[in-house]
């Protein structure tokens, strides 16, 4: 994928902000420190009423499809089984994780995102939205990582690049199939667009592909991995390690904790399908936290269209009760957007609000995380 499809975003990010060796930290930095005004004001499942889990689908199952549109529309996320990819792909990707993030905190930074760049190593990009750091460390990769995978590892990169480029094929094909079975949900063909490609796989996406590590936390309680967001993309495949983390919110309960099944993936509306689907499926709230005894890794696949590709309300999913929710924007300007107004981002291209809610993640003013 270029990397100026990103370029948008880059331009806006918080070069200021650096990384701590977390492995050195034996007590928890005031720079570090969440209080529960810098949160979210919701409840943790805790503390929230009895909710169900995330939805978890077989897509081998014959009902696969409806099973999709259903979490799409209630909770904008859901994890999958059978969904195609090994268990030796996930165990390398997440090898490769390990061994690149064990590395000492001098040698990562070898790989640091440049001021003007999008790949390599540093910390979440929506940490200058907030006056407190988060507790993790990403490493992003569009197509190759050989550049930034020369720094780290000068004699012995090729393992590495080979496996998170493998990675990414594998998940640009069950991302074409997820698109399928989500469009098809809503009663749209691969037919009904101009940008899956000549032979209609969407294949000629945009894709990047983020490593996060969440270290082990001397007070996990008052600390954040990464903070409330929702993803700009179509959608977005995540891996999780065996440790929890990833909490979404579900209206009306609080935050739910994704617990972790093994061989699954967990699936993520973005803001460009909600766009798609003129708010007809959730563009999921999420965040990640932290714990004191396991170190814990993910890794994102982030889903979108070609970069100059208009996304607009389909028009099978627009009528005179239901007129178009959002003006038509390309991932490329709505990166761009979203890198300035960042939780606000739908509101700005937003053209009619509807009788009745159906976006239950755009916050209200009160709701907002300052930074």
């Amino acid at each position: 994928m270029p990397a100026r499809a990103f370029d948008s975003l880059e331009s806006h990010l918080d070069h200021e902000k650096h990384l701590d060796d977390f492995h050195a930290l034996k007590e928890l930095p005031e720079s570090y420190e969440w209080t529960p005004l810098d949160q979210d004001q919701y409840p943790s499942i805790d503390q929230a009423p009895r909710v169900e889990s995330v939805p978890l689908i077989d897509l081998d199952g014959p009902n696969a499809e409806n099973l999709v549109g259903n979490a799409c529309k209630k909770w904008g996320v859901f994890q999958v089984i059978n969904h195609g990819i090994s268990t030796r792909k996930l165990d390398d990707i997440e090898s490769a994780c390990r061994r690149l993030f064990s590395l000492p905190q001098s040698q990562k930074v070898r790989a640091a995102r440049s001021l003007d760049g999008v790949t390599g190593y540093g910390p979440a990009r929506i940490s200058s939205f907030f006056r407190k750091q988060m507790w993790s460390e990403g490493f992003t990769i569009l197509g190759s990582p050989q550049e930034h995978a020369r720094l780290l590892w000068p004699d012995d990169y090729t393992e590495f690049c080979e496996i998170t480029e493998e990675y990414q094929e594998e998940m640009k094909r069950l991302s074409a199939k997820l698109m399928s079975l989500m469009l098809g949900s809503l009663g749209i063909t691969k037919e009904d667009f101009e940008w899956p490609g000549p032979a209609r796989d969407f294949q000629d996406s945009c894709a990047a592909l983020q490593l996060n590590s969440y270290p082990k936390c001397p007070d996990p309680d008052r600390a954040m991995g990464l903070a409330a967001h929702t993803d700009s993309t179509l959608l977005t495949i995540l891996y999780q390690n065996t440790t929890k983390g990833l909490q979404v919110l579900r209206e009306g309960f609080g935050w739910v904790t994704v617990q972790p099944v093994p061989g699954a993936l967990i699936i993520n509306v973005g803001d460009l399908f909600h766009i798609l689907s003129n708010g007809s499926y959730l563009s999921v709230v999420h965040r990640a936290m932290v714990n004191r005894a396991r170190h814990r890794f993910s890794v994102a696949y982030l889903y979108g269209p070609p970069r100059d590709a208009l996304v607009s309300p389909h028009r099978k999913m627009v009528d005179h009760n239901r007129p178009p929710m959002y003006r038509a924007v390309s991932w490329k300007e709505y990166l761009g957007i979203k890198a300035i107004h960042f939780d606000k981002a739908l509101s700005t291209i937003k053209i009619c609000t509807p009788s009745v809610a159906v976006n239950a993640n755009d916050y209200s003013e009160n709701d907002r995380v300052e930074s």
